[in-house]
């Protein structure tokens, strides 16, 4: 039994790598962060464009916790979003013509770990202290061929929007419920090597290592409206409160992909002016002075 545990001893010392990740924190916020802008991003306000909203978030409670995302990131990230579908945002519920409703019924994250090979168990130990005079043996250390730690944070955002006179319902969102991840790789003791929903692609311990794929990015739907979508996730222009895309941006591509319309003013060609026409138009006719309508 002494053999066995000194060469599982000498076996994790000679598979022991490097890395090690202490806290957390920046990756749970990364993660919660993620899962509201997914939500929000979905959120398509573009049925109430030009109209004063007013954006009611009584239902949006704060609570008081050691996280930094909370209600009053959602409640920015909604204002966002409803500005750039061109509402127009008001102060106070009486300046405006619909009331807008916004609830958040998650946000949080959960933790995850699988672990690959020899769990850590003190039996053993436990076992030779009930036996009198015997020495006391070490726990069994986990032995980990590989190992993945994941953080997973959800959110579910929903809003509806009614008439402030008539209090008729005039459009409702839909839940919109989403997902970010966070997930890191040990192999052999070497590590972290990171990648999720939250990361660009795999990283190792926070250097890029190599990239797999290129982040995903959630839209508005695709529907028809003359005022053309905007990329919540995107650096976007304004002017006159119509989002401004040139032809090299990615932002166009975008509104391409979607069929989303433009604001610009559709160009006329001048026409080719007819034989004559500008004397006409510029010269007066003799016989019209001449003689006057009577």
């Amino acid at each position: 039994m002494t053999r066995l545990l000194l060469g599982l001893l000498l076996v994790s010392a000679t598979c022991v790598g490097c890395g090690t990740t202490r806290e957390r924190e920046a990756t749970e916020q990364l993660v919660l962060s993620n899962a509201v802008d997914r939500s929000i991003s979905s959120i398509d306000f573009r049925p109430l464009t030009g109209r004063k909203v007013y954006l009611d978030t009584s239902y949006l409670r704060q609570v008081k916790t050691l996280g930094f995302v909370n209600s009053e990131y959602v409640t920015s990230a909604l204002r966002q979003q409803i500005a750039g579908a061109g509402c127009l945002l008001q102060d106070t519920s009486q300046d405006a013509d619909i009331i807008i409703e916004a609830r958040c019924g998650t946000l949080g994250s959960d933790d995850h770990r699988v672990t690959f090979g020899i769990p850590e168990n003190n039996s053993l130990s436990s076992a030779a202290s009930l036996i009198p005079n015997s020495p006391s043996l070490p726990s069994i250390p986990e032995i980990a061929v590989a190992r993945r730690d994941a953080r997973e944070a959800a959110a579910k955002i929903a809003a509806f929007a009614y008439d402030r006179e008539t209090r008729k319902a005039v459009w409702q969102s839909g839940v919109r419920q989403s997902t970010a991840t966070a997930r890191d790789t040990y192999v052999l003791g070497v590590g972290p090597f990171q990648a999720g929903s939250i990361r660009e692609g795999t990283k190792l311990a926070g250097s890029r290592f190599v990239r797999f794929g290129d982040k995903t990015a959630n839209h508005s739907p695709s529907e028809s409206f003359e005022r053309p979508p905007v990329d919540y996730t995107a650096e976007i222009r304004f002017q006159d409160g119509w989002p401004i895309y040139d032809k090299q941006s990615v932002a166009a591509h975008f509104v391409e992909d979607t069929g989303g319309g433009s604001n610009d003013a559709p160009t006329v060609e001048p026409e080719e002016p007819v034989d004559g026409a500008t004397s006409i138009a510029t010269s007066p006719t003799s016989e019209e002075d001449d003689h006057p309508i009577r």
